[in-house]
C-alpha cells in the first residue's frame, strides 16, 4: 500500500476535502434526515416533507437551479482536484434547443456533474444562452434533502416529460443525457473507450420530434478515475451484475479507487485528467412521427460526429489510450 506524505500543500487538502463532501452527499443527507426523523420537535415536519417529495414535481419541470449554489467553490474544489476541463469546438445558436449526448458514462459520471451540473468551468459564458439542465434517473429524487441540491444544480428527471417541459420552455432551453447509463458502467476500465449508443434510439426521437440539434460530448479520462474489477462477460461477476441490474434500476460496477491517506486503496476516485469535449451540433428537421429509418440515419450522423471528437482530440487528451473509442452495442 502506498501511502501519501504527511506534508501535503493546503490547496490539496483542500480539493480532497472537496471530492470527500461530494461522496458522502448522499449518505450524509439521508443519516440527517432520519435523525430529523426520531426528533419529536422535527417529526412533524419530516412528515411533512414527505408528503412534499411525493407531490413535488419540480424534478420534472426544470428543477429549481441557483446560481450561487451552481458557483460554489466547493465544485471548484472537485475541478482542481482531478483537473477536469471543458474544451468548446463550435458556436451554439442561443435561439434554438439541444440535446446534449455525454460518453462514457464511467463509473459515476463524475465529469458531467462538475463541468455541465455546476460552473466550475463556467459553462454558462463558454455557452452564452445556453440554458442546460443534466438528467439523471428519478430515482435520485426520492432521497430527502439530497435532491433539493440536485434540483438547486438544475439537475432534473430523465423521463421524457421532463426532457419536453425543458425543451419547450423557450429558446436556448436544453439537456444533457447520459446515453450509455447503468450498462455501461460496466465497460468503464482506464484507458478503454467503449460506448453505448446502438441501442439507443430515444434521444434522436427526442432530437427529431423536438426540432433540437443533437451536440456530442466526450469526456476523456472519465473511465480512468477508477479501478473496476475485470468482469468480463459470462464471468461470475458479470453475471451478478447483469442479474442485479434486471431487478434495479442501475448495475453494480465493484470498484476502487484511492484513499484520504493512501495512492491505492479507498473509494476516492485518481487524481487523473479529465477533459470534456463538446463537439460541433448535429441540425434534427423537427419530425413529429420519424420513421425508423430516419431515427437511424440520425443516430448515425450523431456517430459520426461523436467520432470526429475523438479522431481531432485522443491524441492531445488520450495519448495512452488503451483502445480507440468503440461503439460496442
Amino acid at each position: 500500500m502506498e501511502f501519501a506524505p504527511l506534508h501535503v500543500p493546503l490547496p490539496r487538502r483542500l480539493q480532497t476535502l472537496s471530492v470527500i463532501v461530494w461522496i458522502v452527499l448522499v449518505p450524509a443527507c439521508v443519516t440527517l434526515f432520519l435523525f430529523c426523523l426520531m426528533s419529536r420537535t422535527l417529526l412533524p415536519f419530516m412528515l411533512a416533507y414527505i408528503v412534499f417529495i411525493y407531490l413535488d414535481p419540480s424534478q420534472e419541470m426544470g428543477g429549481r437551479p441557483i446560481q450561487w449554489v451552481k458557483r460554489l467553490s466547493l465544485w471548484k474544489g472537485l475541478r482542481d482536484f482531478f483537473p477536469m476541463e471543458l474544451v468548446k469546438t463550435a458556436e451554439l445558436d442561443p435561439s434554438k434547443n439541444y440535446v446534449f449526448v455525454y460518453h462514457p458514462h464511467g463509473i459515476i459520471s463524475l465529469g458531467a456533474w462538475t463541468n455541465f451540473a455546476t460552473e466550475a468551468n463556467h459553462f454558462s459564458s463558454l455557452f452564452k444562452g445556453i440554458f442546460l439542465r443534466l438528467v439523471t434517473l428519478e430515482t435520485n429524487f426520492n432521497f430527502p434533502f439530497s435532491r433539493e441540491i440536485l434540483l438547486s444544480l438544475g439537475i432534473c428527471s430523465v423521463s421524457r416529460r421532463s426532457l419536453d417541459n425543458i425543451i419547450t420552455k423557450g429558446p436556448g432551453h436544453s439537456v444533457m443525457i447520459v446515453l450509455g447509463g447503468a450498462a455501461e458502467s460496466l465497460y468503464a476500465f482506464p484507458g478503454k473507450n467503449d460506448v453505448i449508443i446502438k441501442r439507443r434510439l430515444g434521444f434522436v426521437k427526442l432530437a427529431l420530434n423536438t426540432g433540437s440539434s443533437l451536440v456530442p460530448v466526450y469526456s476523456f479520462g472519465e473511465n480512468d478515475l477508477w479501478n473496476q474489477i475485470p468482469n468480463p462477460k459470462g464471468s461470475l461477476v458479470r453475471t451478478f451484475q447483469e442479474t442485479f441490474q434486471k431487478y434495479a434500476s442501475f448495475a453494480p460496477p465493484f470498484f476502487h479507487g484511492r484513499g484520504i491517506f493512501t495512492y491505492n486503496a479507498g473509494l476516492l476516485p485518481f487524481r487523473r485528467r479529465v477533459v470534456s469535449v463538446v463537439g460541433a451540433p448535429i441540425p434534427c428537421p423537427k419530425t413529429a412521427n420519424p420513421s425508423y429509418e430516419m431515427l437511424v440515419e440520425y443516430q448515425q450522423k450523431y456517430i459520426d460526429g461523436l467520432m470526429k471528437i475523438w479522431e481531432d482530440h485522443h491524441e492531445k487528451y488520450a495519448p495512452d489510450a488503451v483502445t480507440p473509442l468503440t461503439v460496442i452495442e
